[in-house]
């Protein structure tokens, strides 16, 4: 009995103060036990890894108490958004591992929201201002100075509904007039200083059309969306904290029961060398700074999923930083961490030579080709292995070989030996070179009795270098991504703009690559581990002439101070 109260103890200390906010309501049984989260992205843009935080909360909070998570696009503001975003945010969360319950859409509740708004007016609580938005901000006063009230503050009710019915038949250009709720123009939450609730747009909504021209504010739609649907527990990022008061507000207003939504929030996902904002990201797309929303240096699921970056990793990337209510910078040498670790546990092991240079093995019979033992992955033996062809001539990479090399050099230079992997060990004995002093050629002789089972075999040196058959090479592109920004956190660069912060070399492209033929079947998204390089995947670029990989990461981490 005590050991089982002891693990119990303990699992509850690893539960993160979300968890035990829940745990602790069902132990009290409130909403009857019901454990209900939504996500509510807004379809202006694509996911990026700050909203898989979120998703992963919403989601996994949901699965671990036996609830349920709906999706629900926030699409109250139609001058920004697309059918063509939401269908992405679908991809990127399945993707992710996760299933929704229902889909819903802030938009199913426009007329439920409109007739709370008509209630608020005939409450006396909301009033239509006719005022710019310049002087509306002037009269809402500091955080120590008390606001002015509007001069259509106390305007009689029947004029705000004549008018707000105007504002929806399309009579109202857009920025003449809003609705504001009546709360407090000298409250020190300035969120309730007469907060606007409705303005008119007149671009056709992606769903509903031209049926609206007066839409609701994020504010107003957000959390009556949360009680019209039923969840309990509505988890958001810290900057809504201030905004909880009016939350509760409404709410309160709306409310004809006991039930109502908790709003809870948890830190953003920051990340150096990163940009998180919508509009920036939405700028390197639209001045073509990268390919599309899809471009592997993005921060986006759909870059990341591009590159080679795997669910898993990111799921586990998530759970190690944890949720917490202080805002904080996460090194993305933690994510890269996260995709190696699970990549090496995954990915096949094959030759990728980047930068070729031709070896030829001059004792070696000519026209004689071997199948040499390849294992897949020495992490996992299922994997099985595979047949490696060797022959005379074989690709290796040209920085590993060196004419005159330093004392600790220990691959390919005149009179040193190395071991071909999965191979022979062999001899450099010179090199051949063009007019201008290039190395063309570098030559070799192999030990036929150190092949794996032979005498020598095990005869140690102290370097191996992988390689691949010219005469059994497929072409390739490789794309050598890197960080997309030189500084750690562009974000506290106020003084510059952030475009000057791009890494000029966060893509560089090498053509001409080889790499083995066991490759020329393989897979848009396929990933790989190149040995001794790092793990890449095949790109939808690629081609039946040439395959297109991109690096996911290096084998390890070269920004490490």
């Amino acid at each position: 009995m005590e050991k089982e109260q002891s693990v119990v103890e303990e699992s509850r200390k690893n539960l993160n103060f979300i968890e035990q906010i829940v745990e602790n309501d069902l132990k009290e049984g409130k909403n009857g036990g019901r454990i209900q989260t939504r996500f509510p992205p807004e379809p202006n843009g694509y996911l990026h890894i700050g909203h898989a935080k979120a998703i992963c909360l919403d989601f996994g909070i949901a699965e671990r108490y036996g609830g349920i998570c709906n999706l629900r696009f926030d699409d109250t503001n139609p001058v920004k958004e697309d059918m063509e975003y939401v269908d992405s945010i679908m991809e990127d969360i399945k993707w992710l591992g996760f299933h929704w319950e229902n889909v819903y859409y802030a938009s199913d509740y426009f007329k439920q929201l409109w007739d709370f708004a008509v209630q608020l007016i005939k409450e006396g609580k909301a009033y239509v201002d006719e005022q710019s938005a310049e002087e509306i901000a002037k009269q809402k006063g500091t955080p120590t100075i008390p606001g002015t009230h509007s001069p259509y503050r106390d305007r009689p009710s029947e004029e705000s509904l004549e008018l707000f019915e105007k504002m929806n038949s399309g009579e109202i250009p857009e920025g003449k007039m809003v609705l504001r709720a009546k709360i407090d123009m000298a409250s020190s939450n300035m969120h309730f200083r007469d907060p606007i609730i409705y303005r008119v747009i007149h671009i056709p909504h992606h769903r509903t059309g031209t049926q609206w021209k007066a839409y609701p504010m994020y504010d107003f739609a957000h959390g009556q969306s949360d009680y019209f649907e039923g969840v309990t527990h509505s988890l958001c990022t810290l900057e809504f904290e201030v905004h909880r008061p009016l939350y509760d507000w409404f709410l309160d207003q709306l409310a004809d029961s006991d039930y109502r939504p908790r709003q809870t929030e948890f830190n953003r996902l920051n990340l150096t060398y990163t940009v998180m904002s919508k509009r920036k990201l939405l700028q390197l797309v639209q001045e073509k700074l990268v390919s599309g929303w899809d471009d592997p240096r993005m921060p986006t699921l759909t870059g990341m999923r591009r590159r080679g970056y795997t669910a898993q990793a990111i799921r586990n990337f998530i759970d190690k930083i944890g949720y917490t209510k202080y805002e904080a910078i996460n090194d993305v040498s933690l994510l890269e961490h996260a995709v190696r670790e699970d990549l090496n546990a995954h990915a096949i092991r094959v030759s990728g030579v980047i930068d070729p240079i031709k070896l030829i093995l001059t004792n070696y019979p000519e026209g004689q080709v071997e199948e040499m033992e390849a294992i897949n992955n020495p992490e996992d033996e299922s994997m099985g292995g595979r047949k490696v062809k060797f022959s005379r001539e074989l690709w290796i990479e040209r920085d590993d070989f060196m004419e005159e090399a330093p004392k600790k050099y220990f691959r390919l230079t005149p009179g040193n030996e190395v071991r071909l992997k999965n191979g022979y060990i062999v001899k450099c004995t010179g090199c051949r070179k063009d007019e201008e002093g290039n190395v063309t050629e570098v030559y070799a002789e192999y030990d036929p009795m150190t092949k794996s089972g032979m005498p020598d075999s095990n005869r140690k040196v102290k370097g191996t270098i992988h390689w691949v058959s010219v005469s059994h090479s497929l072409d390739a592109e490789v794309r050598l991504y890197d960080r997309l920004f030189m500084v750690e956190d562009p974000a506290s660069e106020k003084e510059k703009d952030f475009r000057e912060l791009l890494n000029p070399d966060s893509l560089i492209v090498k053509k001409g690559c080889k790499v083995e033929e066991y490759l020329k079947d393989a897979k848009p998204l396929d990933s790989f581990q190149f040995q001794r390089i790092g793990y890449f995947n095949v790109d939808r670029d690629s081609t039946e002439d040439t395959l297109v990989f991109n690096r996911t990461v290096a084998l390890k981490d070269s920004w490490k101070k």
